[in-house]
């Protein structure tokens, strides 16, 4: 995500390579730059000239730290503006109420119905609630269908009234049935349309006056860049809504809509999906956010993504088999199946500092791991637990068996052996500092 605008505010930073120090010259050109680039990458026109402004005023308020290169220091200037600017902190979901009201609104095709289950499924696995989704889209061909497949699929129970077209009726005996239920969400997904019409923006209305809702969350497109921002600001002034969700960011490149939104309508982005996956959900963290954009990485999400699939007790087991040679292609089988858990792969990569930009023409799919789990369940359970009794023989029935080379068997192999000679080596001190990290809460 945010690739171009990345690659363009690195350009903008070289030009205070090599300088001595902060001048109003050098500054002022590297101001041009990064309000270039914040232009082409959708940034509304007044958001990037105040930035802009805000970052040459302290520039040149700084100059008297002489022990900072001005190339850092302006990269720290800009770093803090963007995380002030897309809101300083992360900001929580308003969970009062009983239950709690949570009502979705945006355009049609923004991705409503999908971040509906993903918010059910975060709220239940998360937050240890017990959340009812209610289909109030009665318009779109499918969409109630849709949110019952969904809701299967993250065992959530999906309110409808078969045949009725009143979303406003629908909502308010949803809100009901949760409370005789002992259901403490409930999360309407309402109708959108392709553009704002007064027909769909009275119904949102009425059904905000019908069950008072405790949130109000607006999803938008961010891969629309300023229409997204002019969109939330016509839906704002109508629902005063309580916070912004940004959806497809995984293939936004540009970043505008993230770093507009904020400054034009006053509200938090509390949420951001970056994939189909119904647990791709993350809450916005402004300071993570400015070190993606920055090319910084994100280690600390990256760590919170390994901790929810990190289990103690399954690790220790781990531990023990590494310091006896005993780690064989079914643990490692399983360490493969925990990171396609974490999410999409060059995202993962990307939150690494220096990884993401190089990694950024080269095409990492999810898929990337299948040549690899094709050869490891080609081999019997008894290959699966002795890695020494792979003979010649074996290895080509096994490439024949997972439609892969015998290269690419000798080559796993190989690199099989060396990571298990690598982890003994280390498992003495490395894998318990590794754990006793995983085990505690990150503190940036």
């Amino acid at each position: 995500m945010f690739e171009n605008l990345t690659d363009r505010l690195e350009r903008s930073f070289k030009i205070l390579k090599g300088e001595g120090k902060i001048t109003e010259i050098n500054v002022a050109e590297t101001v041009k730059e990064i309000r270039k680039a914040l232009i082409e990458a959708d940034v509304n026109y007044k958001v990037a000239k105040t930035f802009t402004d805000e970052v040459k005023r302290k520039a040149l308020g700084m100059n008297v730290l002489n022990a900072i290169k001005p190339g850092q220091l302006m990269v720290k200037v800009v770093h803090d503006e963007l995380v002030s600017l897309m809101g300083g902190q992360a900001t929580d979901i308003n969970l009062a109420g009983n239950p709690t009201v949570i009502l979705i609104a945006g355009l049609q095709g923004s991705g409503k119905t999908t971040f509906s289950a993903k918010l059910a499924n975060h709220l239940k696995n998360k937050k240890g609630k017990s959340p009812l989704l209610v289909a109030g889209d009665v318009y779109r061909p499918a969409a109630i269908e849709q949110l019952k497949v969904l809701g299967q699929q993250i065992n959530v129970p999906v309110f409808t009234i078969p045949g009725s077209n009143d979303p406003i009726g629908i909502a308010r005996e949803a809100v009901r049935l949760a409370k005789n239920n002992n259901q403490n969400v409930v999360i309407i997904d309402t109708a959108g349309r392709l553009a704002i019409d007064e027909e769909m923006m009275k119904e949102v209305e009425a059904i905000k006056k019908a069950v008072s809702p405790n949130e109000i969350l607006f999803v938008v497109d961010s891969m629309t860049g300023q229409d997204a921002v002019n969109t939330a600001k016509e839906f704002n002034d109508r629902l005063n809504f309580d916070g912004v969700v940004l959806t497809k960011l995984d293939g936004d490149t540009r970043g505008g809509a993230a770093l507009s939104i904020r400054a034009v309508v006053d509200k938090p982005i509390k949420f951001v999906s970056t994939g189909e996956k119904l647990d791709a959900l993350d809450i916005f963290h402004p300071d993570r956010m400015a070190d993606r954009i920055l090319g910084m990485g994100d280690i600390v999400s990256l760590v919170e993504k390994a901790q929810e699939q990190y289990d103690a007790e399954q690790a220790k087991i781990l531990h023990k088999k590494i310091l006896k040679d005993q780690f064989n292609f079914n643990d490692f089988l399983e360490q493969i199946n925990q990171i396609k858990k974490m999410g999409n792969l060059k995202d993962l990569a990307g939150m690494i500092p220096g990884v993401g930009k190089a990694l950024k023409d080269i095409d990492i799919d999810d898929d990337a791991f299948k040549n690899i789990e094709a050869i490891i369940k080609s081999m019997t359970p008894e290959e699966r637990e002795n890695p020494s009794l792979m003979n010649g023989s074996r290895r080509k029935r096994i490439a024949e068996g997972s439609g892969t080379s015998i290269v690419e068997v000798n080559r796993l192999l190989k690199q099989f052996e060396d990571m298990r000679k690598l982890m003994k080596m280390v498992s003495g001190g490395g894998a318990k500092n590794l754990a006793r990290m995983m085990n505690q809460p990150h503190r940036r």
